[in-house]
């Protein structure tokens, strides 16, 4: 059973992106780099935990509104459904709020942007062949910008990087769930998958949320600001997300990641006032160029 989880496919386009890949591709960019604002309007006075269960729980309930959401998953997928539950978004989720008490929004947008080389390297070892060409490229100059970037973070003493810790684990979260749940996304479609990864997530998210409920004063912004980032910014982008990576494969479609520090960047900056240094800006530039190479035609060779 571990080797069918720890197992993926292609996408089912390896041509360069279409016109609806890209509209998928900067819909969920948009949308997941505003989630770092919103999570941090929200720790004004929620605590943590109650800002992941209600991010989960809102995300759950919306995907659930819809009756294909109900689309039955065969048993033998359940495992993988569950696993994707806990590693895609109960453990990541908990890690991005408690990790902003540490570091800013736009710092955080810009540590996500590690995603698509986890990705990639687990993508590679499940499928046994390694990316090529304008995508090898495209993770080569990535990393580099977010090499930049993490360095550029960690100057700010071990409180800061405690932080940096946290959200880097989040993403090797990420780069590996991506990979397990292409599959899925292709022989069911993305709701189902979602709705029900989802919704097995607001259980286990659910004893640290109420502990922490206790903790939290109550605000309307904060309030506002975390349900639109669960509604929003984890159920229809999850389900965006879903079909994007069906699609074009969890290296390719992972690589939305690299646009979502330039949209966390200039929101924190514009509406928070957060610090950024010239070389995370610099780092931010190697991302975006890396997602334009990683958007070309796939070409893959076997691992050896």
């Amino acid at each position: 059973m571990s080797n069918r989880i720890l197992s993926t496919s292609a996408g089912t386009n390896q041509d360069a992106f279409s016109a609806l890949d890209w509209l998928l591709f900067f819909a969920i960019s948009l949308i997941w780099g505003s989630s770092f604002l919103l999570m941090d309007i929200g720790l004004e006075a929620l605590q943590p935990g109650l800002i992941t269960w209600m991010r989960v729980g809102l995300g759950a309930a919306a995907l659930l509104l819809f009756p294909k959401a109900r689309t039955p998953i065969d048993p033998i997928d359940r495992p993988r459904v569950l696993v994707l539950s806990v590693l895609w978004v109960a453990v990541p989720f908990s890690l991005f709020p408690l990790a902003q008490q540490y570091i800013d929004s736009a710092v955080a947008g810009m540590l996500n942007g590690a995603v698509p080389i986890f990705a990639a390297a687990f993508t590679a070892i499940m499928l046994r062949r390694l990316p090529r060409g304008a995508q090898l490229l495209g993770l080569t100059v990535g990393f580099a910008g977010v090499a930049l970037m993490s360095v550029s973070s960690g100057t700010g003493g071990s409180t800061q990087a405690l932080g940096v810790v946290m959200i880097l684990l989040a993403t090797v979260c990420y780069g590996l769930s991506v990979p397990i749940a292409t599959p899925l996304t292709q022989r069911y479609g993305s709701l189902p998958v979602m709705a029900r990864m989802l919704a097995l997530a607001t259980i286990w998210t659910a004893p640290l949320g109420i502990v922490d409920a206790l903790d939290s004063s109550f605000a309307w912004d904060s309030v506002l600001a975390v349900a639109a980032a669960g509604a929003v910014g984890t159920g229809l982008a999850l389900y965006i997300f879903g079909m994007l990576v069906g699609r074009v494969g969890s290296t390719r479609g992972s690589f939305i990641t690299y646009l979502i520090p330039v949209v966390a960047l200039v929101l924190g900056v514009t509406f928070r006032e957060d610090s950024v240094s010239p070389w995370a800006v610099a780092g931010v530039g190697l991302v975006i160029l890396g997602a334009l190479l990683a958007s070309r035609r796939e070409a893959v060779g076997v691992a050896r």
